[in-house]
């Protein structure tokens, strides 16, 4: 998969992140005409262009982790709209790292880590994104969509003369998806990508990876929300015998051969395992003794 490229579809405008929007970056949204930014982290250079000329006077979260605002910093007069469930890790980094259930070590990393490398300042917002909210720029009409699972106040935007459908993290990437933070829900997260796979979209815009599809990604929804299913099975298979929450994630279920940080991996696998081991153990699938998971 090449490089996607900066793409004009009407006044809305794709903004491709470095390395294909990869974390730590994302792809943006521009909205030509009106002066709107949509999750200020792709390439910061073609952003502090922006904010030259001609200008950005709001900007836009679709949700509220770091890298989806990593160059928010450059746009501190503009003012800042997101869904009101997302607003408190914005204006508190304690906070910020709370809802990531960050500990020990990994919170002093952290800490460090998203004042240096992701620029947080606290910043408390100008106004609310809503569910069901249809905001005229004037260029175009867009349709606020809460699709709440990967955070409480995960947003999608549909924009509705070019037809254009902007799903932000749910990124139909083959990883799948994110659901490790406290508040996250795999259950939310599966009929949310199921809604937006039904909205009567001509183009398609999401966070990372290819980021923009301008045919219908088809079989990459199943394919996306097929790797749910994966984990679950994959953790079935594990818990015939039991297994502390060290064994789960060494198991690498996740992110298995990737190459990355181990601390980073480590944290990963336990966010998001946690979330399928409380699954299991709400339907009453698997039990907890004996400081060890096992199926019931």
């Amino acid at each position: 998969m090449s490089q996607p490229s900066e793409t004009a579809l009407g006044p809305v405008r794709f903004l491709p992140g470095p390395n294909k929007g990869k974390y730590p970056s994302c792809h943006s949204i521009y909205i030509d005409g009106a002066g709107v930014l949509i999750d200020p982290a792709s390439d910061r250079r073609r952003l502090a262009e922006l904010a030259a000329g001609p200008g950005v006077g709001h900007v836009w979260l679709s949700h509220w982790h770091e890298d989806h605002m990593t160059h928010l910093d450059l746009f501190e007069d503009a003012a800042l709209f997101v869904h009101q469930a997302d607003a408190p890790p914005l204006a508190d980094i304690e906070t910020f790292l709370d809802w990531y259930d960050m500990e020990g070590d990994y919170r002093q990393i952290w800490r460090a880590m998203m004042e240096k490398d992701f620029h947080y300042r606290p910043r408390r917002p100008a106004g609310w994104l809503e569910d069901g909210q249809v905001i005229d720029l004037g260029v175009v009409t867009v349709e606020v969509i809460a699709a709440p699972g990967h955070t409480p106040g995960h947003l999608a935007l549909f924009f509705r003369e070019p037809a254009v459908l902007f799903l932000a993290d749910y990124d139909l990437t083959p990883f799948g998806p994110w659901y490790g933070d406290r508040h996250s829900s795999i259950a939310q997260t599966e009929d949310s990508v199921r809604r937006l796979r039904q909205l009567p979209a001509q183009a398609w815009v999401a966070c990372h990876g290819q980021g923009l599809f301008t045919t219908q990604p088809g079989r990459l929804w199943d394919d996306y929300l097929a790797v749910i299913e994966r984990r679950r099975q994959a953790l079935r298979g594990l818990l015939t015998k039991p297994r502390t929450i060290d064994e789960v994630v060494a198991a690498r279920i996740v992110y298995q051969q990737a190459k990355m940080p181990k601390e980073f991996i480590d944290f990963g696998e336990k966010a998001i395992m946690g979330k399928h081991l409380g699954e299991l153990l709400a339907t009453g699938e698997a039990v907890f003794e004996n400081n060890a998971y096992r199926l019931s």
